[in-house]
């Protein structure tokens, strides 16, 4: 099978060179385009109005690399296309492995799952792949999961399926399991402050830290579970759409 390897940590980062080997092991063929930079919490963006340059490089396990100076989103969507250009139709993108994890809200703002949902939107299915540290030193776990994925028949469940895989940060004996599960909501102890700029103005910077909600079971959702050492996999779809509530807001708006 055809993977194309996109993320949102950048070309250099450990991560995608893990998955890349993992998969490339396991007798795919591997098709990477990475942002030339870490492009962390950029969401779905793209890059309209200008070129966004290209680099071929090398990586370990891959077949072709490419580093892009654009969003996930744009590896995703242009890469494809230049890909097809050579030759070459993928079958499947799997974005990662990223270095945080990317577990319910999150999701809204993560270059990484952005990228996997690119590659529905494009019509292919894709996994999205996170370790839950911003320096992970655990990624075999993650990586076997990556590969199961791929190994799915993803194609026979429903058009254009997206999972987000999330793994504690553990070695894989000190994991406690593998839950199914739905999208929670992540708290922050979030900031900002005031820091002058370089030329001499007021700007804003934000930082947080994820809070541990004493709450939360391990079947909660993706939050709780991966607070208890389960790693996580959690179907997505690009339709944000609430279904329950059309019919009263129809109601309500026709009045």
């Amino acid at each position: 099978m055809k993977i194309l390897v996109a993320n949102d940590d950048g070309i250099h980062a450990r991560g995608m060179q893990e998955l890349v080997l993992a998969l490339s092991a396991a007798g795919h063929e591997i098709y990477v385009c990475c942002p030339h930079m870490e492009r962390s919490a950029s969401g779905h963006g793209i890059t309209i109005g200008k070129a966004v340059r290209i680099e071929d490089v090398e990586i370990d396990g891959a077949t072709q690399a490419i580093s892009m100076q654009g969003t996930p989103a744009d590896c995703v969507k242009i890469g494809l296309s230049i890909y097809e250009t050579r030759g070459i139709k993928c079958d499947i993108v799997v974005s990662g492995i990223n270095h945080g994890g990317n577990i319910g809200t999150d999701t809204l703002y993560s270059g990484t799952v952005s990228a996997a949902v690119e590659g529905a939107l494009c019509g292919l299915p894709a996994v999205a792949v996170s370790v839950m540290s911003q320096h992970p030193l655990q990624f075999d776990t993650a990586c076997k999961l990556a590969v199961k994925a791929c190994s799915l028949d993803l194609t026979s469940w429903t058009e254009n399926v997206v999972l987000n895989i999330n793994v504690p940060d553990l070695p894989d004996d000190e994991i406690q399991g593998v839950k199914v599960t739905s999208l929670g909501f992540r708290h922050y102890d979030e900031w900002f402050r005031a820091e002058e700029t370089e030329d001499g103005s007021i700007g804003y910077k934000y930082g947080g830290q994820p809070v541990f909600n004493d709450c939360l079971t391990c079947d909660d959702n993706d939050v709780g579970a991966t607070q208890h050492g389960y790693a996580t996999v959690t179907p997505l779809q690009y339709d944000l759409t609430n279904h329950d509530l059309i019919a009263k807001v129809e109601t309500y708006w026709n009045k």
